[in-house]
């Protein structure tokens, strides 16, 4: 903003059914046109409209909001309207709490009006609305892996009670689910309830795997081939993996440095230091959580994987890809399970080496996605 030109910020407080709006003066530290309005985009176009012409001159406008699960669609609508916005990091924000006692939308308005005004927040960078819609195909499919492990858990729950136990091998094997199908109850009731338990498990386990056949079309279209051609050379990252990380980011170059990317999904330990004492915590888990989720897992398969033997499923990834990218992706691979076993080997517990694997391996993914394969900053110590 220009030290001499009329700046009027708007904070703007969403919710599913309305919109509490509420504009910041920085001349007189006011807030003036406080109101609340139906949730739509027009709203608050015709507000800032209302606003410009009531002052009658010149005026820069910005208008934020808070990041949640409304998206970004009020952005995409403000700035077609030529109405800059900013979506921003809820946890960015600064909001004193001493003493207050009162929790209200316009209040909540006001404080984001002055936090635009001020920068004092975090933006939230928007995604194309092309890699939004794939993201929510992806999470549509990590929300049938989830219904599927609670369905496999109550098919398990229901044969424990009536004492049928599987001791063959491993579950949710081919043998598991034979054995599965052959079971019969004499009570008439107890046969209903089992089929239809193993119908919900048959067809989830369905829908999943043609849920995941589209995805690995999906890793083929020419925006996304290339990225997860790359990611898919680590050992621990397959299709599903490299396309949950490509669509929930989108521009990895926006990160500065692999530090600001393990930030962002929310691996780096937290502080609780006060003069001289210092003291670490956990990760914060302060990012997006779905990514940290399948990187935990990633880190995890790289822990098993064979140190010094690459599998055929890694061996066939890495077919055709550049020598640079596989020597980066076997050097990081190697760094994270050598990682892992020091760790265990001092007395880490076991989740905590993980998240510090997972920690790694997005320092490595950052490096991959910005070319920085021979950047000591690709990968923190």
């Amino acid at each position: 903003m220009k030290t001499n030109e009329i700046v009027r910020t708007i904070g703007i407080d969403v919710h599913k059914d309305s919109y509490s709006l509420s504009t910041f003066n920085p001349q007189s530290g006011s807030f003036v046109a406080e109101c609340t309005t139906v949730a739509a985009p027009k709203s608050v176009v015709a507000y800032v409209d209302r606003l410009r012409k009531e002052m009658g001159v010149p005026v820069s406008i910005e208008v934020g909001y808070e990041a949640g699960p409304t998206g970004f669609g009020l952005k995409r609508s403000l700035e077609k309207a030529g109405i800059r916005c900013h979506v921003m990091a809820p946890t960015s924000i600064y909001k004193p709490v001493a003493g207050n006692r009162v929790k209200t939308d316009a209040r909540d308005a006001r404080t984001l009006a002055r936090a635009v005004y001020w920068g004092s927040y975090s933006e939230v960078v928007p995604l194309s609305e092309e890699d939004e819609a794939y993201r929510d195909y992806i999470r549509m499919r990590d929300d049938r892996k989830d219904e599927l492990k609670r369905a496999k858990q109550h098919i398990q729950s229901f044969l424990l009670r009536r004492d049928r136990k599987y001791c063959e091998g491993n579950t949710w094997t081919q043998n598991h689910m034979d054995w599965l199908k052959r079971q019969k109850f004499d009570n008439e009731v107890d046969q209903i309830t089992f089929t239809e338990y193993l119908n919900e498990v048959t067809r989830l386990m369905d829908a999943i795997v043609l849920l995941d056949a589209r995805i690995e079309a999906f890793s083929k279209e020419e925006c996304y081939e290339e990225a997860v051609g790359k990611l898919r050379c680590f050992a621990g990252i397959d299709t599903h993996v490299a396309m949950v990380m490509v669509t929930e980011v989108g521009d990895f170059s926006r990160f500065g440095t692999a530090d600001q990317f393990a930030s962002f999904l929310g691996l780096c330990p937290g502080e609780h230091s006060s003069g001289r004492s210092i003291q670490k915590t956990g990760i914060t888990k302060a990012g997006n959580s779905h990514c940290r989720k399948v990187l935990c897992e990633s880190a995890n398969s790289i822990a098993r994987s064979n140190l010094y033997r690459k599998s055929k499923r890694l061996l066939s990834r890495q077919a055709g890809q550049d020598p640079d990218v596989i020597a980066y992706a076997d050097r990081g691979t190697a760094r994270i399970k050598k990682k892992f076993i020091s760790l265990k080997e001092s007395g880490k517990a076991t989740n905590v080496a993980k998240a510090a694997c997972a920690r790694e391996l997005a320092c490595f993914i950052w490096g991959m996605m910005t070319g920085n394969y021979d950047s000591s900053s690709s990968a923190s110590v």
